[in-house]
């Protein structure tokens, strides 16, 4: 060794694992990951008992619609309240319904009394506690990790999120072909005592509450702040235009598999799987994502995604389908994580739970919209065709919001 040479430096775990030295952190981290493995089987079971009993891509474009167009039309009030209340009581109120709506679901589906109307009734349900669930959850990372620790926390939610996606798919795929969807909604019921058990034994301060003006004020306010944050907003009117135009597909992917490719539920549960691969991969590449590189990778990723999708919509083998599946999947994942992050990075405490509310209807609460129009659209030009205009639409989308960006920094 000669005499310039410098000492070894010491190991560092990598930052995006370094979150988890919060306690709370690991018991909301090791809740979840049991909980989303299996509302993914839950969500593979519903897909395929819909089209079982109906064979139609209208009727799954209709479900999917009652089950997130709450989050769009009531998200709002749902992260007032978040902005209220000791946000994780909230949140054992919202998982205790969880489980009562999973459990009804399981026991219909066991006894064979299962109709359409009450998939729909159960699936509007659950998409009035995720209007209160999904803001709360978002806003209350910052309480269990800091805002130094927030892109961390926010990249390993994706990553648990979607390595939820790689087995839970996987998993329902063979649970549905050898006892049926009722065991996908029964072990999706038994999951959420985990994340109720991680809640309960949380320690926590609540965070001190300012006094609030009236509900519709407060609501009124989060708007007000929404649109005139430049930055903020521009991110999530295009996350809203992906969310509408791309975001469906994975709703037709039952339709697809079958009529398309030609396979069961387990080849879908396997094309499912890889949806889960590729978002893997983009939430990843977040935790490590420079903040230079986090303010253009929402664009980009639309973009991407965009072109993916049109790619894969061409192809009528399995195989193939298999391959581009997870660059599409990357590309969705990767611009929903991006403004998540920038989104948490750049609000105001104060207002956190109201924007963030924002972000969900951006994200989640467009996607019944595109549902619903893209079922109807495929019940007439059917799906690659629909397919492939989300597709170009999410590229121009991307483009254009590449050169406002590159106008806004000229």
């Amino acid at each position: 060794m000669t005499e310039s040479a410098a000492p070894a430096a010491p190991v560092r775990r990598p930052p995006i694992l370094s979150v988890l030295r919060h306690r709370n952190y690991r018991l909301f981290f090791s809740g979840q990951l049991l909980s989303q493995m299996g509302s993914w089987m839950a969500i593979i079971g519903q897909a395929w008992l819909v089209y079982r009993l109906t064979g139609s891509s209208l009727a799954l474009g209709l479900i999917g619609f009652l089950q997130q167009g709450p989050v769009f039309f009531l998200t709002a009030l749902g992260g007032t309240f978040a902005d209220r209340v000791d946000r994780r009581k909230l949140l054992v109120v919202s998982q205790s319904l969880f489980l009562i709506q999973a459990s009804v679901m399981a026991v219909l589906t066991f006894t064979g009394v299962v109709q359409l109307w009450h998939v729909a009734a159960l699936a509007f349900g659950f998409g009035l506690i995720n209007a209160i669930d999904i803001p709360t959850r978002q806003s209350f990372t910052v309480e269990m990790v800091g805002k130094a620790d927030l892109q961390s926390a926010v990249a390993l939610n994706s990553i648990l999120f979607n390595i939820a996606r790689v087995v839970g798919p996987s998993v329902a795929g063979i649970t549905i072909a050898a006892v049926g969807e009722a065991w996908c909604f029964a072990i999706n019921a038994l999951s959420f005592l985990a994340v109720l058990a991680g809640l309960l034994l949380m320690k926590t301060t609540p965070a001190v509450r300012a006094e609030r003006a009236r509900p519709l004020q407060d609501l009124i306010e989060g708007f007000r702040y929404v649109t005139r944050h430049r930055e903020i907003r521009t991110a999530l009117l295009a996350l809203a235009l992906t969310s509408f135009a791309g975001g469906p597909y994975l709703t037709l992917m039952p339709v697809f598999a079958e009529q398309v490719l030609g396979v069961d539920s387990r080849g879908y549960g396997f094309l499912m799987t890889m949806v889960g691969v590729g978002a893997l991969g983009g939430a990843f590449l977040m935790g490590r994502m420079s903040e230079a590189a986090l303010k253009a990778a929402p664009s980009v990723a639309a973009v991407g995604f965009g072109l993916a999708l049109v790619s894969l919509s061409l192809t009528r083998d399995f195989a193939v389908a298999a391959m581009l599946i997870p660059p599409t999947a990357f590309g969705l994942m990767l611009q929903g994580s991006a403004t998540n992050i920038l989104v948490q990075l750049r609000v105001e405490d104060r207002m956190r739970g109201r924007v963030m509310a924002y972000f969900t209807m951006a994200f989640l609460g467009m996607m019944p919209f595109g549902s619903l129009s893209a079922g109807a659209v495929a019940h007439y030009i059917g799906v690659p065709m629909t397919w492939t205009l989300g597709g170009i639409v999410c590229a121009l989308g991307g483009v254009f919001a590449l050169w406002q960006r590159k106008r806004r920094d000229a």
